[in-house]
């Protein structure tokens, strides 16, 4: 069978993978793109990711440079303030507030929420401009073979390709991962998720807020108003028995249990979506890189929804790949690019999933004496301004 070549060949035609198709597309090399399952581009259709993500500064910056982010930016809700609500007495009471704001580092926000559906429209519309990149949904990849010169790869739909990289960014069970026999580290947490949107009579005024309580935390992002109201993505974690439970509730319980659990803090809220469940993880890979090809996004690492790290740290993993591409075009996928990205992201990837992993656990607390070495640590945390700027740096990537 006749092999076709390709610089690039991704697989996984998620957000980060589109991206990354986006990215190397921009930068003038050849692309094809495949993903099993053909993306989802409608709020309201079956399967749609109704999930949101926070894009920090840093990740904007990348949708600028390839040029994403006019397609983006009339959809985005900006985050200028991060608020965490420790809620750990009783039910619907906030025991303690703490801002994190934007205007301590700069004048830009801290970053803009998307829905991920939507970014998954606006990047095909994107890629379709792109004569040099090929998106093939509905298309896998089935086997990988590797030389020091070229990855040799075989799709689903009985095509071979030749590929001077291969990005595996093709989801926790990455298959270009188990093709190169790369071990995780996964811990399981007994957690489930609760992905939705909401409406609410209270502006959110541009606050991210995260509430915690035991179980888990359960977050509010913002979003563009919808149908003349003010509303939020939520994700909203907890034991999985407790989440299995909610998701069953007819609407109006469900909607009074979560303005309880939202401590009423936006007012009575609705829900606006569909439901979808998560189970909640974290999960490292051993190495980063093996010949001809790299692991990115959540073929790589993947963590709680927490403190907006997941997708950001994805498209760290991204700008980094492309960087090192760009200095050396001719040498695109050769040994030296591939060790230099797993050393600088692996370290970086270890630190972040560690500390996103403590503050699960922290989340979680449920016995009233944890809950409130849980409250004070914020409120420490909080009270030291030179502490308070070097944390908030950190959970932003930034230098």
């Amino acid at each position: 069978m006749i092999r076709q070549n390709i610089d690039i060949l991704i697989s996984g035609g998620g957000v980060a993978g589109l991206c990354a198709a986006s990215a190397f597309g921009c930068a003038g090399f050849s692309v094809l793109c495949v993903d099993p399952t053909p993306p989802v581009t409608a709020r309201d259709a079956a399967g749609a990711d109704l999930r949101s993500t926070a894009f920090l500064m840093p990740s904007v910056q990348l949708f600028r440079d390839i040029g994403l982010w006019d397609r983006l930016s009339p959809h985005a809700a900006a985050l200028q303030i991060m608020r965490i609500v420790d809620a750990g007495g009783a039910p619907g009471e906030v025991r303690l507030t703490r801002d994190f704001n934007a205007t301590d580092l700069s004048e830009n926000p801290f970053g803009y929420n998307l829905p991920n559906w939507l970014l998954r429209r606006e990047m095909l519309a994107h890629l379709a401009d792109l004569d040099n990149v090929t998106f093939l949904p509905g298309v896998a990849l089935t086997a990988l073979i590797t030389r020091e010169t070229e990855g040799l790869v075989t799709l689903s739909d009985s095509t071979q390709w030749r590929a001077r990289l291969v990005i595996g960014a093709d989801g926790r069970n990455s298959a270009v991962r188990q093709a190169l026999g790369i071990e995780v580290k996964t811990t399981r947490y007994g957690q489930k998720a609760l992905a939705f949107a909401t409406t609410h009579p209270i502006p959110h005024d541009n606050v991210s807020t995260e509430v915690h309580r035991s179980g888990g935390p359960f977050t509010m992002v913002p979003l563009p108003d919808h149908n003349g109201l003010p509303a939020s993505a939520v994700v909203w974690m907890d034991k999985s028995a407790e989440i299995t439970r909610l998701a069953a509730l007819p609407a109006p319980e469900f909607d009074a249990e979560m303005s309880i659990r939202a401590c009423h803090i936006l007012g009575p809220m609705t829900r606006s979506s569909a439901l979808t469940v998560w189970p909640i993880i974290s999960q490292t890979a051993a190495r980063l890189s093996g010949q001809r090809s790299v692991l990115m996004a959540e073929a790589a690492h993947v963590m709680p929804p927490i403190g907006a790290q997941g997708l950001n740290m994805s498209l760290a993993d991204l700008a980094t790949l492309r960087d090192l591409a760009l200095a050396d075009p001719a040498n695109l996928g050769a040994a030296p690019m591939l060790d230099a990205y797993h050393d600088s992201r692996h370290r970086d990837i270890a630190l972040r999933v560690a500390g996103i992993d403590a503050l699960n656990r922290a989340s979680m607390m449920g016995a009233p004496v944890l809950r409130d070495l849980r409250a004070a640590g914020l409120s420490a945390l909080h009270s030291v301004s030179p502490l308070r700027k070097v944390l908030m740096k950190t959970g932003l990537g930034l230098r």
